[in-house]
Order: C-alpha cells, then sequence, then structure tokens
C-alpha cells in the first residue's frame, strides 16, 4: 500500500449532461434549488407500462458547435469545433452522443487541451462506466430484422451498442493512448471506472485519466424490464414527488439518463501546469455482497466494508467526515440497509450531514457514481450539502441510526471531506472518498 500512496490523484475538470441540466453548473443549480428532473416519459409511447415516469435529458443536441476549438493532437493540428457531426451522429447510440458531451465539457474545464505539448498521449487513458449499453439501439434494430429482414441490419450496429465504445469514441476523439477500456457492474460501473482510474494513476501508469459514466436506456425494453421486477415507481400523476429516499412513501426508484465525466490527473502535473483542482481523491473501496442478484445484505455489511476500505484509505478519522452523498434510491429496502452501514461506520461523526441526489436526477444506472462523485465535489466546492427533496415523512427505521438526512433545503457548511456510494445488482458495493486539498 505504500507504493501506491506514491501518487496523489486530484479533478482538474467535471461535465455533466443529465435530467437537470445539460451542462456543470446547469445541473449544479437545480440541485443547489432542488429541483426535481423527473416527468412523463417522451422518448417512447408508455401506453400499458405500470411506470410512465423518468429522467429525461431534455433538448439536447449531440451535434452541437464547441464554443471555442480543440486542438488535442496539438497546436499545429485541425481544429476540433463539433464533437459529432450528423453523418458520425447515426454510429453512436444515445449513451456515447451523451458521454461525448459530458466528457468535453471536462474536458475543457481541465484546461488539458492548452497543456497537451507537457503530456504524450500514451500517458492519458479513458475509462467510462456503463451498465447497460445502447439498449434503445438494440430494441430498434430487432424490429427493423423482423420488419425487414436480415439485409436491413445496419453495420454500425454493433459498434453503436456496445458499453465500451463510450470510452472507445473519447479515446479517438481527444487522442488518448493510453489504457481505454470501460467499467460493467450495474450500478456501481462509474464509480468503479473512477475508482480504478484512480489507481492507475497512483501506480504511476499513467498521468492523466478521462473517467466517468453514462446511460441512456429510457425505452420500452429498459423501462418495461424494471417494472416487470416491481422495482420502478409508480407514482405517475406526480413525477416530481416519485423519486423519495428515505421517506416512508417511497415505491421505487425512477430511472433517469445521462452522462457524468472527471478528469483525474497525478498531483504533481496538475500542480505543474497550474491546474484548478476541484478536490483530492483519498479513497476506494469496492466489496461484494456475496448474497442476492438484486437485494443487499440485511445489515448493510457490502457497503459498510466498502465505506470502510475507502475511509481507511484515506487516513481521515470517521469523526471527520462532513457530507455523504448516498446510493438512496428509494426504494424499501436499500435506504435502510444503506443508512444503517452510514451510521455504523460514522457513529460519532459531529458535523454529518447525508443526502440523496438521486431525489432529482432520478437513477442513472451506470452513471449514477459518476454525476453523484461530481455533486460531491461541488458540494465541497461551494461549501453546500445538496437536499434530499421530497422527504416529508423519514421512515422509522432510517430515523433511528440518528442521521441528519438534509430534507428538502440545502445546507450551508464548509466541507472539507465526502464520501459517494454507488451500489449495484450482483451485489457489488463502491466507496469513493474525497477531501478538500490542503
Amino acid at each position: 500500500m505504500s507504493q501506491l500512496q506514491k501518487k496523489r490523484v486530484v479533478v482538474t475538470g467535471i461535465g455533466i449532461v443529465s435530467p437537470v441540466g445539460n451542462t456543470r453548473e446547469s445541473s449544479w443549480n437545480s440541485i443547489k434549488e432542488g429541483k426535481s428532473g423527473i416527468g412523463k416519459i417522451t422518448l417512447f409511447d408508455t401506453k400499458d407500462c405500470t411506470a410512465q415516469i423518468a429522467g429525461e435529458v431534455k433538448d439536447f443536441d449531440p451535434c452541437a458547435s464547441l464554443e471555442s476549438p480543440l486542438y488535442p493532437r496539438g497546436k499545429d493540428s485541425a481544429p476540433l469545433i463539433q464533437p459529432i457531426n450528423l453523418k458520425d451522429k447515426k454510429k453512436m447510440d444515445r449513451f456515447i452522443h451523451l458521454s461525448i458531451a459530458a466528457t468535453v465539457e471536462a474536458y475543457q474545464d481541465s484546461g488539458l487541451d492548452q497543456a497537451r505539448d507537457l503530456i504524450s498521449p500514451t500517458m492519458i487513458g479513458v475509462n467510462i462506466g456503463v451498465g447497460m449499453g445502447g439498449l434503445p439501439g438494440i430494441e430498434e434494430t430487432h424490429s427493423t430484422l423482423l420488419e425487414k429482414g436480415f439485409r436491413r441490419i445496419t453495420p454500425f450496429f454493433i459498434p453503436q451498442v456496445i458499453p465500451n465504445l463510450a470510452a472507445g469514441q473519447v479515446s479517438i476523439l481527444l487522442y488518448t493512448q493510453n489504457t481505454n477500456y470501460c467499467s460493467v457492474s450495474a450500478c456501481a460501473s462509474s464509480a468503479h471506472s473512477i475508482g480504478e482510474s484512480f489507481r492507475t494513476i497512483q501506480r504511476g501508469e499513467s498521468t492523466v485519466m478521462i473517467a466517468g459514466g453514462a446511460e441512456a436506456v429510457v425505452c420500452a425494453l429498459g423501462i418495461g424490464g424494471f417494472a416487470a421486477m416491481r422495482a420502478l415507481s409508480t407514482r405517475n400523476d406526480a413525477p416530481e414527488l416519485a423519486s423519495r429516499p428515505f421517506d416512508t412513501a417511497r415505491d421505487g426508484f425512477i430511472m433517469g439518463e445521462g452522462a457524468a465525466t472527471l478528469v483525474l490527473e497525478e498531483y504533481e502535473f496538475a500542480k505543474k501546469r497550474g491546474a484548478k483542482i476541484y478536490g483530492e481523491i483519498c479513497g476506494y473501496g469496492a466489496s461484494s455482497d456475496a448474497y442476492h442478484i438484486t437485494q443487499p445484505l440485511e445489515d448493510g455489511d457490502g457497503g459498510f466494508r466498502a465505506m470502510k476500505h475507502a475511509l481507511e484509505e484515506s487516513g481521515i478519522p470517521a469523526s471527520e467526515i462532513d457530507y455523504v452523498n448516498a446510493h438512496g434510491t428509494s426504494t424499501p429496502l436499500g435506504d435502510i440497509q444503506e443508512s444503517k452501514a452510514v451510521a455504523r461506520l460514522l457513529v460519532g461523526a459531529k458535523n454529518l450531514h447525508v443526502s440523496s441526489t438521486k431525489s432529482m436526477t432520478g437513477h442513472l444506472l451506470g452513471a449514477a457514481g459518476a454525476i453523484e462523485a461530481a455533486f460531491s465535489l461541488l458540494a465541497i466546492r461551494d461549501g453546500i450539502v445538496p437536499p434530499t427533496i421530497n422527504l416529508e415523512n423519514l421512515d422509522p427505521e432510517c430515523a433511528a441510526t440518528g442521521l441528519n438526512f438534509t430534507p428538502n433545503k440545502i445546507v450551508k457548511k464548509e466541507i472539507k471531506t465526502a464520501i459517494s456510494n454507488s451500489f449495484g445488482f450482483g451485489g457489488t458495493n463502491v466507496s469513493l472518498m474525497f477531501k478538500k486539498l490542503d
């Protein structure tokens, strides 16, 4: 472990496309204002489906021109003025469109484009986590097959839909030649992507990692599949009130779509080039429940162990944790188990707040870990704890933990340390630990 600690890792860029905003700051402003991005589904006909609401990305143009051109291949190369053109748009499913938009924003935010002469492309890598990939494209192509036959299947079908093509397209676009892969672990996918990217830089195998997640499965198969499991809220007449983590009236999660990307850098390199720094990643913990394909352990022990590993690596006492961005999906079992795990680990924390931003964005599945890591870093930057909206009557079992779930309104306070939790089907658990740079 001493060898791993030789390299410090910081976050220098953040990009977000979400149900509450198509940029980092618009999304964050909505979160601070407690605005819900949940509404009636418009991307497909929900007739006969029990769940008819979701967090859709709205008014999104994947072919929008950049406000300022990029030169990822060097100052003498042709400028990148449009991340995706109309011709290439057809070769990518929606999750890739969203990922590219979030990644370009993060890349521009980091200022790396002005520093490309300081670093070889062989020391910049990509890991974009995706839980399900191009499910809408699979659905559409299957219909084409049934209606028109094999000859009408587009030759771009496979690269449109396979999960790792978000990372692949980003790597090509931004000319990165280090590791290029995709973590796939259900709702923990992008948290794993950030954590494993953190490890890659710690080991000295890369200097910069573009890490995050993307998901876009608000389609008949995606919504229908989760509805068949009875995992989704059916509060169709009040979409903005439907995602209510820790509340007694919660009845399931709400699907969201979107993407978020972080630019991770080795601290000394970031400092040398004068980069703005959002915070330091100081701990990463992962565990398995080894219990059930969809349900967490009754005592939340898997999540507890993931948080414990991250906390131990950070070297920060439990009593000094300021904020936990909870996985908090608004499901009957999950919210209780996570609450118990947080309270068990962080007993004695003097100034702890917990909240679930899924109350506003819905659950972005494979992209959830990345967007919630981004919100945790922005909370550190601005000294603001995001609220858990729609929390009107706290579940008695959650209340018994004594935790402050930050109901309905932001809390302004200095945040030096934050944990972001992401748990997924198959019993996979990830915790990421961030701290304000000294």
